[in-house]
């Protein structure tokens, strides 16, 4: 059986965007490949183990990106008021009264300091199908917390 990784449009697009980042810097890499073996003794040369390792990792990270596109499963944003993949949801902790505003991403997606939240998080994972207004419990690892929904965009 195969398993989709949920997407939003957009985290598909930036997959897309780096992979041709990284394609277009790979002629560079080869060259640097070549130039380094040509000074000589391979055995004691780092510029060509070095060269070597990064067109490997390059290559490597394609072929990565590639399979996410592969086995992705783009979802596209319903406006129906519900907590669900791409919206923009302002929440407020229960215990400190702090708001925040994140946007639900699937798993490919999340970047750290972004103010994206991966549904299958825990606290992604609790806001799902809900609306504005609604409170729910979060079950995370280090213990259970409530949030208020204050909006869904």
């Amino acid at each position: 059986m195969v398993y989709y990784q949920k997407m939003t449009p957009e985290g598909y697009k930036q997959i897309e965007d780096e992979i041709a980042a990284l394609k277009a810097d790979r002629p560079r890499r080869v060259q640097n490949l070549k130039e380094a073996r040509a000074l000589g003794d391979l055995s004691e040369n780092t510029e060509y183990s070095t060269a070597k390792r990064e067109l490997r990792h390059l290559d490597s990270r394609v072929r990565y990106l590639n399979k996410q596109l592969k086995y992705a499963e783009v979802i596209e944003t319903v406006n129906d008021g519900k907590v669900n993949l791409g919206k923009q949801v302002e929440i407020r902790y229960e215990d400190d009264k702090e708001v925040e505003e994140y946007r639900i991403v699937g798993r490919m997606e999340e970047a750290v300091g972004d103010e994206k939240l991966p549904f299958d998080s825990p606290l992604g994972h609790a806001l799902m199908k809900h609306k504005a207004g609604d409170r729910v419990t979060v079950e995370a690892p280090m213990g259970n917390y409530e949030v208020t929904i204050l909006s869904v965009k």
